[in-house]
């Protein structure tokens, strides 16, 4: 049987894992990230800015641009060789298979190459989890790491589970784990785009560690419940929480097709089944109202791209 972390998936999960699912199909339906190169890049340097944010560095947004382009930037070296080791990753992130353990080594040498000694090796040392002066976690004995990560990384490619609340589990463990001697935060928030990209390859242009930056305290103090209570529940609750958040920010920002012909092709790419009703068609276009959702549907049945079936209540529809 597949090594399981110890974590419990309750209802309140399902319906956020399934927003999430909504929204992602309405940035892969609309394709409003795709084809944007422009607003890809402001999300490469937005989440690159704030996952090394999170670790302190205090390059601004014009700063990390101007080096995206090879610009001289004044500032601390160390601080621009992070920016441009993460710039590097990222260019590289559509290629790295998440359930190889390679691949992660290979990802740690190359974000903290030039940084720390042993970049892309497991750590020989003790090591713990910061919140400025306050000691959160202190990670297991390092003899005990790559068994620690071989297992997680069992769970990861055997056990089946759904694909979002995995990449939060995985996270969480990872910290938990602290398999290196310095750039575990970043890494855990890479390596979970990782993982999301392998079902949901759009994520890879969401930029969700903006809202772990924005809620910073709350992002340690969920690690630090998980802890507590000996799971990864709150985690994995907090970072459904920060993608719901992204998600539906980049959807708003962007803004969806309004016509009916878009709406109809957005809807009918994400379906992932024969029926559905009145209800499910509003459920993907939130921002739709009742009255607006039902003309949509008459009007699809009136120019034969839909076939309508039962009456009122019970009525469902399906794509000729």
């Amino acid at each position: 049987m597949a090594y399981k972390p110890p974590y419990t998936v309750s209802t309140e999960m399902l319906e956020k894992v399934s927003e999430i699912t909504l929204l992602i199909g309405q940035i892969q339906g609309y394709q409003l990230l795709t084809g944007n190169l422009k607003l890809r890049r402001q999300n490469k340097i937005k989440t690159i800015l704030s996952s090394l944010a999170i670790e302190g560095n205090t390059l601004n947004e014009d700063q990390v641009s101007a080096i995206l382009d090879g610009k001289p930037v004044l500032g601390p070296p160390k601080e621009i060789l992070e920016v441009q080791n993460a710039l590097a990753v990222y260019d590289t992130i559509s290629d790295l298979d998440p359930y190889n353990e390679d691949d992660l080594l290979s990802s740690h040498r190359l974000l903290m190459g030039g940084l720390i000694p042993d970049a892309g090796r497991y750590r020989s040392g003790s090591v713990g989890v910061f919140d400025g002066a306050k000691v959160i976690h202190l990670g297991p004995p390092a003899k005990m790491v790559p068994r620690l990560m071989g297992s997680l990384f069992d769970y990861t490619a055997d056990y089946r589970e759904e694909t979002i609340i995995k990449s939060c589990v995985f996270h969480y463990e990872f910290e938990f784990i602290h398999p290196f001697s310095d750039g575990n935060g970043r890494m855990g928030r890479l390596w979970q785009t990782v993982l999301l990209m392998s079902k949901y390859p759009v994520l890879q242009f969401v930029p969700f560690e903006t809202i772990i930056h924005q809620r910073q305290q709350g992002y340690y103090q969920a690690l630090a419940d998980s802890q507590t209570i000996g799971n990864s529940d709150p985690f994995i609750l907090f970072m459904l929480d920060a993608l719901l958040t992204a998600l539906t920010f980049e959807t708003d920002r962007i803004g969806v097709r309004q016509d009916f012909e878009g709406r109809m092709l957005a809807f009918r790419e994400a379906l992932t089944k024969n029926t559905f009703t009145r209800k499910d068609y509003q459920l993907y276009h939130k921002t739709l109202s009742s009255a607006a959702s039902s003309r949509d549907l008459r009007r699809g049945v009136d120019e034969n791209l839909l076939a309508r079936e039962g009456k009122q209540r019970t009525t469902t529809y399906r794509f000729r």
